[in-house]
Parts: structure tokens; C-alpha cells; sequence
């Protein structure tokens, strides 16, 4: 089956995860239960550390604080899912609650 990299965006907060509402984060956990009854499977999940704690290497070797893009959003995390189709993974992003961001999906390539 065909993986996809369901990327959630949101715009960064200095409270980080104590700014997110209860009821985002109550949808964020009923959201696994829905995947399941799809059909998909969830291969990995993984919640970021700020982007404060981001490194970036340039191709000179260099290594500076934070992420490399200038941007409203940080990737606040990441899922890999097994899917269908293209439209199916797109599915699963709309289940996921979104506060200040956007949900990005990807095919991943087949190695």
C-alpha cells in the first residue's frame, strides 16, 4: 500500500502545547479512532519540539538556531500513513483539527 507524510502546520506559540485548546486536542485523539475505521494504517506519528530547539546545516557546513524557512507556521508534527490513494491520505488531513495552520499531504517515494 502506498505511504503518505501528512504534515501539520500551525503557527507557534509561546506557550506551545498548553496553548492548544482542549476541545483541538480532544479531536487530535479521537482522530486515530477515525483513521482505523478507514482502512488506514498509521505507520509513524511524532509530535516536534519547538522550533527553537531546530538546527539547520547549510552546505558550507554551518549550523544556525532555528528552522532554515522563514514562515507563520512551524511544523508542530508529522504522520506517515498507509493509504489507498492520494485521496484517501487527503482524508485523514481532514480529520485532523487545525488551530492556525494547514495540513499538508505527500506521496512518499517507493525505495
Amino acid at each position: 500500500m502506498p505511504q503518505y507524510a501528512v504534515l501539520i502546520y500551525e503557527k507557534e506559540t509561546p506557550g506551545g502545547v498548553a496553548d492548544i485548546p482542549p476541545e483541538v486536542m480532544e479531536a487530535n485523539v479521537a482522530a486515530g479512532a477515525k483513521i482505523a475505521e478507514m482502512g488506514v494504517r498509521v505507520v509513524h506519528e511524532q509530535a516536534l519540539q519547538p522550533s527553537a530547539a531546530a538546527r539547520t546545516i547549510h552546505r558550507d557546513g554551518l549550523v544556525t538556531d532555528g528552522p532554515f524557512l522563514e514562515s507563520r507556521e512551524v511544523i508542530a508534527g508529522f504522520f506517515v500513513v498507509e493509504a489507498a490513494d492520494l485521496d484517501q491520505a487527503v482524508a485523514v488531513g481532514k480529520l485532523l483539527p487545525i488551530v492556525d495552520g494547514a495540513v499538508e499531504v505527500r506521496p512518499l517515494l517507493a525505495v
